[in-house]
């Protein structure tokens, strides 16, 4: 884009300009989950799976019928394949009916109908957003560009799921999200693979990183499947007569195990239909705040990454998501000292060749990490602590840093009185990026007034993460923990207003 083509932006002024672009929750937006009836009550108690199907079991057939075209007219049109869901569910409780291939189709779909219900994945909030560059740049050569922005929807029970959003940056500065398609839905998943410092890692925060440890992993290869595991696993059990805690170490390897997989989305679904939905014991109450980089290998090769806060209701840990299409995704946890808590974040590409990540390990200061494994970040150095009222509680980043001719761009968030939240920028030197080169002296984006204010959680605006295009930042946000926002920023501008370190 040439300076003449480049769209005006004021010298002064606010230095984030508000597109206009707001998105709200959608609780209409529902997938389709299995349901057996007692096992989401609170305490003791089997399941009420039996009883329901005697009680299925004994409509006539007409009533069947009656039920299953109700069924079919409330709910087909809100769902892909519907009746191949039902009967996906229905054949998960086949095995408790002596007599299943007698049934009819519709009683099938019935039965399938009654262990099947809905959850809104929107029903709380939709928030807390990633924008990257969209893997495919087919428009116009016009000097526009599309990117993808992943979501957080938050919907009953609190749990969080992440969804993907499609948009544009025209060439004169104007931001536009597509509408989302109708049938979100989420993948098939599959065991992964496993990664074994990571198990060494994780196993040493737990204490169990011993005789035990040694003699299952150090057999193994650095990276290795559920079946080379649970042979070593096996001979492991083998040898109790000489070891101790072997049952201790055994617990800890399947729990681990459990955190890696795989989801793939079948090939007709769209971006915007795709749902990545809580599958590991660790993440079963939520994926959080998930922060996508474009990471440039040193050989050329473009991966995606995603770090996201795993949450079992209790604990949160850091994982880790890899794709390069966003049809198929990797899904593993990560280890170290600089990778508990919220907000790892990685850097675009290896710097001296190694890998670098922002972290807020410390839960109140921005820091920063090298390794030379992804998912391993062993310490952290720190970077930036509050300094004024605005950040006086914490900070932290928003996403990955931006890289710059003058530097790598980290946005920032700090929280001050009122537990209100304000986004700023840091600046890192490209070679030597644990040195801080220059500041934002006041925040550059603040929670409004009215609608820009309240929320779900009121006074808190929150990214995790915007790309830049030429001289403009593009950076959605969340407002309110509620809603999305997305402002631009003229790069020039923003490097302009920031003070340098001495």
């Amino acid at each position: 884009m040439s300076a003449t083509d480049a769209p005006e932006r004021p010298t002064d002024g606010p230095i984030a300009i508000d597109t206009g672009v707001e998105l709200r929750p959608d609780p209409s937006r529902v997938i389709t989950r299995l349901f057996v009836a007692g096992r989401e009550d609170i305490g003791h108690g089997d399941s009420r799976a039996t009883p329901v199907l005697e009680r299925l079991l004994q409509l006539d057939e007409a009533s069947v019928e009656v039920a299953m075209r109700d069924v079919t007219q409330r709910f087909q049109h809100r769902h892909h394949d519907f009746d191949g869901v039902l009967a996906h569910h229905a054949a998960i409780v086949s095995s408790r009916i002596d007599d299943w291939d007698e049934l009819s189709p519709a009683r099938v779909l019935l039965i399938g109908a009654a262990f099947t219900h809905e959850y809104s994945i929107e029903a709380a909030a939709l928030c807390n957003p990633s924008a990257v560059l969209h893997p495919v740049q087919d428009g116009p050569d016009d000097g526009s560009v599309s990117f993808l922005m992943s979501v957080r929807g938050i919907g009953e029970g609190h749990r969080s799921s992440i969804g993907f959003r499609t948009g544009h940056l025209a060439a004169n500065g104007e931001v536009t999200i597509d509408a989302p398609d109708p049938f979100p839905r989420t993948g098939a998943t599959t065991r992964g693979r496993h990664h074994r410092s990571v198990f060494h890692a994780k196993l040493a925060e737990l204490g169990d990183d011993r005789e035990n440890a040694a003699y299952v992993l150090d057999a193994l290869e650095p990276v290795f499947d559920d079946e080379d595991l649970d042979e070593r696993i096996a001979e492991l059990k083998a040898d109790t007569a000489t070891r101790r805690l072997t049952l201790t170490t055994v617990t800890h390897l399947d729990a681990l195990a459990m955190s890696s997989y795989h989801v793939t989305f079948d090939a007709a679904t769209t971006l915007t239909e795709r749902v990545l939905w809580p599958h590991a014991p660790v993440e079963r109450h939520g994926m959080e705040d998930a922060r996508f980089v474009r990471f440039v290998a040193e050989d050329g090769s473009v991966t995606y990454y995603g770090t996201y806060t795993a949450f079992d209701g209790t604990s949160i840990a850091q994982h880790l998501l890899e794709t390069t299409d966003f049809r198929t995704f990797g899904v593993s946890p990560m280890a170290g000292d600089a990778a508990v808590g919220k907000g790892l974040a990685l850097f675009p590409r290896q710097v001296g060749g190694r890998f670098v990540a922002l972290s807020r390990c410390d839960r109140e200061t921005n820091s920063i990490s090298f390794s030379d494994d992804i998912r391993c970040w062993p310490a952290a150095t720190m970077l930036q602590q509050p300094s004024g009222a605005s950040d006086v509680l914490q900070l932290g980043n928003c996403g990955s840093p931006i890289e710059t001719s003058a530097g790598w761009l980290v946005l920032t968030h700090g929280v001050g009185p009122m537990r209100t939240y304000t986004l700023s920028a840091i600046l890192l030197d490209l070679a030597e990026p644990q040195h801080v080169i220059a500041r934002c002296a006041e925040p550059i984006i603040m929670p409004g007034n009215g609608a820009r204010r309240d929320g779900y959680v009121p006074n808190v605006i929150y990214s995790c993460g915007g790309f830049a295009h030429g001289d403009t930042l593009v950076l959605p946000y969340g407002i309110g923990d509620q809603t999305i926002a997305v402002a631009t920023i003229s790069l020039e501008r923003l490097l302009g207003v920031m003070v340098r370190e001495h």
